[in-house]
């Protein structure tokens, strides 16, 4: 079973317990989905923080000054060896409250996409080209109906 580390490092997240559950449920749901092929002692990390710490972080990382709903940051470089800790995926609380009400969604519903998303970007997926987007979007929707959660990338 995938290890699932999570830290709460700042913002205003709900019950922590609840939001490790969602967290473990989204992962699970992502590797059966996605059929992913993972050793026993695989691990990603979990950050839940704030849009301040997300900004510094996209800043540094991607060179855009705002804070985004979530960044992963990949241990494993396809031409290396690999490790069986798969990464970070670290979310920002306000963007992501912000957004689920924008988008008439629950924020729970949005965080497990947010992670789902970004447990994909951990092992391979990304939406660079449009092909791409297509699948992991394609691929995102059905792991979230899995999970009982309505299409997240449907018109809202």
């Amino acid at each position: 079973m995938m290890i699932v580390d999570c830290s709460f490092v700042a913002g205003d997240w709900p019950d922590e317990c609840a939001v490790e559950e969602l967290a473990q449920r989204a992962i699970e749901a992502s590797i059966a989905g996605a059929r992913l092929e993972l050793p026993t002692d695989a691990e990603v990390s979990v950050v839940f923080a704030d849009d301040a710490q997300m900004r510094s972080l996209n800043r540094q990382w991607r060179e855009r000054d705002k804070p985004t709903n979530v960044l992963t940051f990949a241990a494993n470089d396809a031409d290396g060896p690999f490790s069986p800790l798969l990464g970070d995926i670290v979310l920002a609380s306000e963007t992501i409250a912000r957004e689920a009400r924008e988008q008439g969604k629950s924020f729970e519903a949005h965080l497990t996409h947010l992670i789902i998303h970004g447990f994909l970007h951990l092992n391979g997926h990304d939406h660079l080209v449009e092909a791409e987007a297509l699948a992991m979007e394609r691929l995102e929707t059905e792991i979230c109906a899995e999970l009982g959660i309505a299409d997240p990338h449907a018109a809202h």
